[in-house]
């Protein structure tokens, strides 16, 4: 089929063209553990999978792919209530996993089968070929659909923007039930035919032993990795460092390129349009920035009024995306739900447009434009100007109701060393306007944050507070 295409350019060469944790299959074996797979849901036109960081969830994965249904990643650590919800929601009539105590009837899925049977028609561009489920920030998770074309449209425009080739080995320690993971991680590989190491974990020496070209990591274990300079240096023969899922800190961006000799490639997306925006192979890469769009991707940014704001690299407006990679629709919404009339999406997030075409994101407009006195101040500057500070390691900016500001800015920081409220604030108001400076800040042992490393900003303004 077109979307795994790559796996044919292994041949029956015996090495792993995938392992997990250690356990590794040819790509031969994988397409015959596939087969049979696929032979065994024939017919069901949406699975779900327990989408667990393992040789299983690549198997079936790949197998309902071949066969033709929808695929439905399952979070590995998804409650009893969300499951429900994403099992009831998407229609999946099949479950695929190995754990009866979450998926009691659920079908087994086998890594080392034969398969000898009929082929297996190709799925047309415009079938589902996913149904992702969004976080729920906003309410219940919201099933992403993406076709067939869709992702082959994004995976391409990636390979062009990153070189990336089946001379690449992959290597990546994400979740396979995110964009990130499942799609780029997994899916990228095998339609690019670069072998692919998830290490199971994403620690910084398990990232160092694997001798990879091409790493993918958050901002989280860039963070980590950063923090054992020998597993850091171990990684300077890779060609490629990309990080994404969330903002990477300058901090981050600067020391990884002290240590590895890479200056990371930063790249944007969401579940709704796969990676609409990155820096390239062989262009510039700008901490703190997430490059220009991708081929077939053109960009936007619309004020309140909803006129179009200027590309300055100052003025913030919201990001409207459109291209070949976007969803189809959400589950069982309207179509024309996802998009404006002439195609857009509003993706909710803040963004400004330099004149050179780079965007940098600024934030969510739900919870980092911040307007304190008239003012229209973005999260993201502020936290970027804490994260400066020698003593801060982590920081998140939000906005607080106020009588008279109608926002203040609030910053929640995790420090190494003593620091105390006032030098933070005179330190932002040194490096940025004086109106956004924070007026408060708050020490906390951590931030809350997901499974992909993104702040939860909502639950700070919460109980934290």
């Amino acid at each position: 089929m077109r979307l795994l295409k790559g796996l044919h350019a292994h041949g029956t060469d015996p090495q792993p063209a995938v392992s997990v944790n250690g356990r590794g299959l040819s790509a031969e074996r994988l397409l015959n553990a596939a087969h049979a797979v696929a032979a065994q849901v024939a017919g069901a036109a949406t699975l779900a999978v327990d989408a667990t960081a393992s040789l299983e969830t690549v198997v079936a994965v790949t197998g309902a792919l071949i066969g033709g249904a929808a695929v439905v990643p399952v979070p590995a650590d998804a409650g009893p209530a969300e499951r429900e919800h994403i099992l009831r929601d998407s229609g999946a009539a099949v479950t695929l996993g190995n754990r009866p105590d979450r998926f009691p009837d659920a079908v087994p899925v086998e890594v080392f089968r034969d398969f000898s049977g009929p082929a297996f028609a190709p799925p047309a561009a415009d079938d589902v070929a996913l149904v992702m489920y969004t976080s729920g920030t906003t309410g219940s998770p919201k099933g992403v659909e993406l076709t067939h074309g869709a992702v082959e449209a994004g995976l391409d425009a990636l390979a062009d923007a990153w070189d990336w080739t089946p001379g690449d080995r992959l290597v990546h320690g994400l979740p396979l039930f995110h964009v990130h993971g499942l799609i780029l991680g997994v899916l990228g590989a095998l339609r690019h035919g670069s072998p692919l190491t998830h290490t199971g974990r994403p620690s910084p020496a398990a990232y160092a032993a694997a001798r990879g070209t091409l790493y993918f990591g958050v901002p989280t274990v860039w963070s980590r990795v950063c923090a054992e300079p020998a597993a850091a240096r171990a990684l300077r023969p890779a060609r490629l460092l990309v990080s994404g899922s969330a903002p990477l800190p300058v901090p981050v961006f600067e020391r990884l390129h002290a240590l590895t000799g890479h200056r990371p490639v930063e790249r944007y997306g969401m579940t709704e349009t796969l990676i609409t925006i990155s820096s390239r192979a062989d262009g510039d890469r700008r901490p703190g920035q997430v490059g220009v769009p991708v081929a077939g991707v053109r960009t936007r940014i619309v004020a309140e009024d909803g006129s179009d704001a200027p590309h300055d690299g100052e003025t913030i407006g919201e990001l409207w995306v459109d291209g070949p990679m976007l969803l189809r629709q959400y589950r069982g919404q309207p179509a024309a739900a996802a998009r404006t009339p002439d195609g857009w999406f509003r993706t909710g997030d803040l963004a400004r447009i330099a004149p050179d075409g780079w965007h940098r994101i600024v934030g969510r407009a739900s919870t980092d434009l911040i307007k304190s006195g008239g003012y229209r101040i973005g999260a993201g500057e502020v936290e970027d100007a804490l994260l400066a500070h020698p003593a801060v390691r982590e920081a998140a900016v939000v906005g607080v109701p106020h009588e008279d500001l109608g926002e203040t800015v609030t910053a929640f920081v995790v420090t190494s060393s003593a620091v105390g409220e006032r030098d933070l604030i005179d330190f932002v108001a040194a490096h940025l306007n004086a109106h956004k400076r924070p007026r408060a800040v708050h020490f906390v042992d951590a931030l809350p944050r997901n499974a992909m490393g993104k702040v939860q900003k909502k639950r700070l303004t919460g109980p934290m507070l």
